[in-house]
């Protein structure tokens, strides 16, 4: 379940990205993977590398999310500026 409340913030902080300019490597939807990769792998780490169990759950194994997907969301960004991704207006 651990895994299910980090990747549900992952994407709840995800929706934000339409606050910057579309520079993200794999466009929304790059930004959308990086964002709930990032959020799982730090909480993994957070968590030890361990499955939190159902029981263990708190308000703060949710929170521990955000700043995984930060960090994702971050990467996607730099490597899409990096790689002089334009975005594509139709």
């Amino acid at each position: 379940m651990a895994v299910l409340c980090w990747l549900m913030m992952g994407i709840a902080i995800w929706h934000f990205a339409i606050f910057l300019p579309d520079r993200y490597w794999g466009g929304i939807v790059g930004s959308f993977v990086f964002a709930g990769i990032g959020a799982v792998l730090f909480g993994f780490a957070l968590a030890g590398f361990t499955i939190t169990a159902q029981d263990d759950l708190t308000l703060l194994t949710a929170l521990e999310g955000i700043p995984g997907a930060l960090i994702g969301l971050s990467a996607a960004y730099l490597i899409g500026v990096r790689q002089g991704n334009e975005p594509v207006h139709v």
